[in-house]
Order: C-alpha cells, then structure tokens, then sequence
C-alpha cells in the first residue's frame, strides 16, 4: 500500500475493528504489532460469526477455525501484553458476559491470569459450583481481593454519611475548632462579658462529637438470591459488612429463594458470606419475611430492607399481608428493586406497588443513597 504512515495506522486500526472479512476491503495488510491484536482479538470475537451463516463475498478464504489458534492460557497472557489494562478488562467483561466462556474461571492457568474485576466477581460467584480443588481456593482468594476492594470503597461513602455529621445530642471534650458549638459556648460566657472593652471573655468551651450511633438499631438485610439479583447480593453482603461495623448497631443478612437461609453470623465478613451463597432457584418472599417477623426484637427500631424483584412465587397475598404487620409493629420496610453503583432495576412494578399501599417504601438505590436514606431514619 502507498501512502502516507498516518493512513496506515489509521487503516490498520479499521481492519482490527472490522475484523478479517474487510482484508479484501481494505489494502493495510498488517501494519507491525497489528498482526497479533489481529490475531488475539479474533480468537473471541470472532465467535459472532458462528452459525450465522455470515459470509463475505469475495473475501480471502482461511483455512481452519480461528478458535484454536490459542489455547485459552496464551490467548489470555496475549491480550494482557498487546493491550492496556482497561481494554483487557472489556475484553474480559465480554468473554465473560457476552460469550460465556466458562474456562476463564474454571481452568487454575487461566484464572491465575486474569485480571481481578467486579465482571470477574460475578462469574466466579455464579460458577462456584463448579470450582473444585486449586481452583476453588484460588477463587477464594481472588474473591477476598475484590469484595475488600469494593468494602473499602463503599465504607468511606456510607462512614461520610452516617458518622460524619455533627451530633446535636452529645458532646465531647476533644478540643477541635471546626466542632465548636458557639451558642452554648456564648451562654454559658455571657456573664463574663467585659462591658468596658466590649467584649466577651471565653473562660468555657463547648464542643460538639462527631456521630457515633449508641442507639440499639437493627437492620435487617432480607436478599433475594434468585439469578437475576447477582449485583444485589454483592452490594447487599457488603453493606451488611459495613452496618455491623458501625457502633451501636446490629446487622443480620437473611438469603433467600424458595428456601430461607440466616447468614447473620458472617456478616462481618462479605467475602466468606457470598461464598456461601447459592445463587438461581425459585423466590419464596412470604416465607423469608415471615423468617425475618422472628428476627425482630424491638419493632421501633427496626428497619428491615428487603432486596429483591419482586417476582413472587409463594402465597398471593401473603408479601403484603407481611409487610402490613411488620409496619403495624412498627417496623420501618425498604423495599429495593435493585441495589448497586448503578442501579438499574428489573421488576414486577404491579407487585411492588401493592407492597407500597401495604406500607413499604420501594426504590432502586446505590448503596450511598441506601446509606442516607437509614441515617434520615435513625435520625
């Protein structure tokens, strides 16, 4: 090809994105260090044209499958040395999502490769069954590294909301400026007020704390663990970590499908508590609520957050029956349609509307906005 090195490098970069069936489109042949992208990149993508009968008039014809070009192990050290590290995590995400390939998490050479993602989490949570041996203890570390990742992130997001206000109730002797309660400290100094100079001698501080709840709040996390609700139970296990780290407060976790499950005992560790959840089955959230009725001890200062999509497979009826007595105890009920950094639900809208006028408060939230929709009701 003639021309100028810009054009070819634009053109190489075509021929990638188009993939092999635009060779006879386009004359760039293989600029250098394209050949393997070229290579590396069609080993997945090229699986769109499989049984799609896709063919392209007059294009070179190539001899065998492109799939076994790689094997698994050196496509994955491929793409991780001809690419940067957020194009490896798309091209991740879709050999994950968009073409199942199972082997990036069940093969020990692969998953030793792969980069440690949220994508990553969800696959290995919802292959877990099929982990054995190496891989499995493999899988858990890399569980751990994620999960602390994303508690870490999320803590100081929920700790900003829920400690880091000034508290009107309690004081404290830590003498920091920007803690000043100036009304107190004025009354109670007015009487040495120095009338010659104008002025007024400080002879007593006030300051105010910061929040640190004392108050024996419960928060009930009740997850539905049907397929659909992978994110959820992710941000749900991890929220429940950070709740039963916070002072003055107690946290169960209760999972549930057709069967109901407390997990309240490993809600100080997310990543222990999402391995031993099952994910997929049935929904039963009559019978989880009405596990969740027995939790409660002290209804006023229980607030019980259901997750889930509110696609019921136990008794009709029986959901808003539950929740109706729940908030005649006096049992505040979230209701979350999804729970994540984005939010996006999928739900049965006519279900969650009648657990609405049975007195529940249903949204789709990130965790922070979760985090400051509890401290408005503790408050």
């Amino acid at each position: 090809m003639t021309g100028s090195p810009d054009l070819q490098l634009v053109e190489a970069r075509w021929r990638l994105v188009l993939g092999r069936f635009a060779q006879n489109r386009l004359s760039c042949g293989g600029a250098q260090g394209y050949d393997a992208m070229d290579r590396a990149l069609g080993y997945l993508y090229g699986r769109e044209y499989r049984g799609r009968s896709v063919r392209d008039q007059g294009a070179p014809r190539f001899g065998g499958d492109e799939a076994s070009v790689f094997e698994v192990p050196e496509w994955i050290r491929a793409v991780r040395d001809l690419f940067p590290a957020e194009t490896c995590e798309v091209i991740q995400r879709h050999a994950l999502e968009r073409y199942q390939m199972q082997e990036l998490v069940t093969d020990k050479r692969v998953l030793e490769q792969m980069q440690p993602s949220y994508e990553l989490l969800k696959t290995l949570l919802t292959f877990r069954g099929m982990l054995q041996g190496e891989v499995l203890e493999l899988a858990r570390r890399l569980i751990r590294e994620i999960v602390e990742d994303l508690r870490k992130k999320l803590g100081r997001e929920v700790r900003q909301v829920l400690w880091g206000r000034l508290s009107k109730v309690r004081r404290s002797r830590n003498r920091i400026y920007r803690n000043l309660d100036w009304q107190r400290t004025i009354r109670a100094n007015l009487k040495n007020y120095d009338a010659a100079r104008g002025t007024l001698v400080l002879e007593q501080l006030h300051f105010f704390s910061r929040v640190r709840r004392t108050s024996p709040w419960h928060i009930i996390m009740c997850v539905d663990t049907s397929g659909s609700m992978v994110d959820s139970v992710i941000h749900s296990a991890v929220m429940a970590g950070i709740f039963h780290s916070l002072p003055s407060v107690r946290s169960s976790l209760v999972a549930f499908d057709t069967a109901v499950v407390d997990l309240s005992e490993e809600v100080g560790d997310p990543a222990e508590l999402l391995m031993s959840v099952q994910l997929g089955g049935g929904t039963d959230i009559h019978r989880a609520l009405c596990y969740c009725e027995t939790l409660v001890a002290s209804p006023t200062r229980t607030i019980l957050v259901l997750v889930t999509d509110f696609y019921e497979g136990g008794a009709p009826g029986g959901m808003e029956n539950a929740i109706r007595r729940l908030r005649a105890g006096g049992v505040r009920v979230i209701g979350l349609a999804a729970l994540g950094s984005d939010a996006q639900p999928a739900y049965n809208k006519e279900l969650a509307e009648s657990c609405v006028e049975a007195g529940a408060e249903v949204a789709a939230v990130t965790p922070r906005r979760l985090a400051e929709w509890i401290g408005s009701i503790i408050e």
